[in-house]
């Protein structure tokens, strides 16, 4: 294993690739940076709720207080959005992030619409709401805050303990069977984290902010997500045991995807930073996405196909068995909903 892949320190892609949308590519023959400093532009959406389609994600609505994410994970799918916005999927998608100042504003406005049905909304279905930077902007806390004076039900997922700085508003939501926190753990190696996830909490503290959460009374689970086939998806019960231990009352696992410069990105990384390992990871990858890196078809895009994929399959299902735990997030109620000022409004989710 490589102790310094080449690349900026702390970041996860070691260059910037052309966006599929572009048409001209500018090639330098300098070494790049030793480090990149983040810029954090404005985002002026007009809306803050972005509705789903896909039959994979368990909400019909979410939001993403931010578009790019500082955390810098390798694999991330999210990647790809960023070439919408005329950036690259590499250092880019982690150095030059997108903030939606008005997004707590643009959800109040959303939930006071007599069109808005109570349901429960995701956080965040894109990239993490926790990033470093919302220690000082407070966005998501700000949202929360929202839906706490709604009694709209939140589910959330995150890889940062800076959940933890907002137990007041989960706890207020919580007390009307409105919230949820999944925590993920894509490895407990804590040398691994820092190569994969380069900015994220470490895998103890992720441990603790799970039992954190459970102590506050809100319940939380653990998201093995992704599991990378021959690099930690030997992990998966050694995860489960430990979220149980640490509060965790139900788990699920989504398997790695690598749609489009994902894949570059990804497989770039393996080759600098786990040189010895890299064919049989992406082998073992393939011999899941039937023979190739990437599958975009509902239903097998988060699970694969064949052995290996029914052996990560049955090894998750054996732990949670062991560990008692479920397989689904308790199902969260819309019954307290209500308008401040206006009325409740009666509609179990």
């Amino acid at each position: 294993m490589s102790d310094h892949p080449s690349g900026p320190r702390g970041r996860g892609a070691s260059a910037n690739p052309p966006g599929r949308f572009e048409h001209l590519e500018v090639v330098s023959d300098e070494a790049p940076p030793d480090r990149v400093t983040t810029q954090y532009l404005r985002d002026d959406s007009r809306s803050i709720v972005t509705r789903n389609e896909s039959p994979d994600v368990p909400f019909a609505v979410s939001i993403n207080p931010y578009r790019g994410c500082e955390h810098g994970c390798t694999y991330c799918y999210a990647r790809t959005y960023h070439e919408y916005l005329g950036f690259s999927a590499g250092l880019d998608f982690e150095t030059r992030i997108l903030v939606k100042e008005d997004a707590p504003k643009l959800l109040r406005t959303e939930l006071d619409s007599s069109r808005w049905r109570p349901q429960v909304l995701g956080i965040s279905g894109i990239t993490d709401p926790y990033q470093p930077i919302e220690r000082r902007l407070e966005i998501t806390r700000r949202c929360l805050e929202v839906l706490a004076e709604y009694r709209n039900p939140v589910a959330l997922i995150t890889k940062n303990a800076l959940v933890t700085r907002d137990l007041d508003h989960l706890g207020e939501l919580a007390r009307h069977d409105s919230a949820s926190v999944a925590i993920s753990i894509t490895t407990l190696d804590v040398s691994l984290t820092r190569r994969m996830e380069p900015r994220t909490s470490s895998p103890r503290e992720r441990l603790k902010t799970l039992e954190r959460l459970a102590a506050s009374g809100i319940p939380c689970g653990v998201s093995l997500a992704p599991v990378v086939p021959g690099l930690t998806d030997h992990e998966i019960p050694e995860i489960l045991q430990a979220a149980a231990e640490h509060g965790a009352t139900w788990a699920h696992w989504l398997l790695l995807r690598l749609p489009g410069a994902v894949e570059g990105i990804f497989s770039t990384w393996l080759e600098q930073t786990f040189p010895d390992r890299t064919d049989k990871v992406l082998n073992r990858i393939r011999s899941l996405r039937q023979g190739e890196l990437s599958d975009s078809r509902f239903g097998r895009r988060m699970r694969g196909e064949g052995v290996f994929a029914e052996q990560i399959r049955a090894l998750f299902q054996t732990g949670i068995q062991r560990y008692g735990l479920k397989s689904v997030a308790p199902r969260l109620s819309t019954a307290a909903f209500r308008r401040p000022g206006g009325y409740q409004v009666n509609m179990d989710y």
